[in-house]
């Protein structure tokens, strides 16, 4: 009797584990270099892409097992403006908060067990980006467009965004 329990019990913690991988969170940029606003630099441009597929897919862990998201982002422009003539090895963006705030423009496929339960086109946009709390550290690059993504994130799907601790 216990072997078939404990056997049962290996079954069920298997077929949850497969589920779970099944969830997930795939990000696709369409045409990046075509974007409103990201660095003219193909390494920078690279850096921020691969940033945001790692924050979309940090937040696509909060998702209920089994759910799949598939996120399209058409369009970028980043908060600040980036100043040219201050050129250098990175990135040097100027922030007015004026009519400088990040925008996405995406579109996203929720899907569970393959099924496709929602989908829709957005465009995200934070005018106040300068004046709200961002618990997002000075030194990141994307704390403005990250903090606009969880809150999308969050009245979207419904879920908790946990923030990061600064330090």
């Amino acid at each position: 009797m216990k072997t078939k329990t404990t056997r049962t019990f290996i079954a069920g913690l298997a077929l949850l584990a497969s589920t779970a991988a099944w969830a997930g969170t795939e990000v696709h940029f369409t045409k990046p270099e075509q974007f409103s606003d990201v660095s003219f630099d193909q390494t920078e441009r690279d850096k921020v892409l691969k940033d945001l597929t790692a924050h979309f897919e940090k937040l696509g862990e909060s998702l209920k097992p089994g759910l799949t998201l598939k996120i399209d982002v058409t369009d970028l422009d980043m908060a600040g403006r980036e100043n040219t003539s201050m050129r250098s090895t990175q990135d040097f963006r100027v922030m007015t908060g004026q009519a400088d705030w990040p925008r996405m423009r995406l579109h996203y496929v929720l899907e569970q067990d393959g099924k496709v339960i929602g989908s829709a086109d957005a465009a995200l946009s934070d005018m106040s980006y300068l004046t709200r709390i961002n618990r997002y550290a000075s030194g990141d690059k994307l704390r403005y467009e990250k903090k606009m993504i969880d809150d999308w994130f969050s009245d979207t799907f419904g879920t908790q965004v946990k923030r990061p601790v600064r330090k």
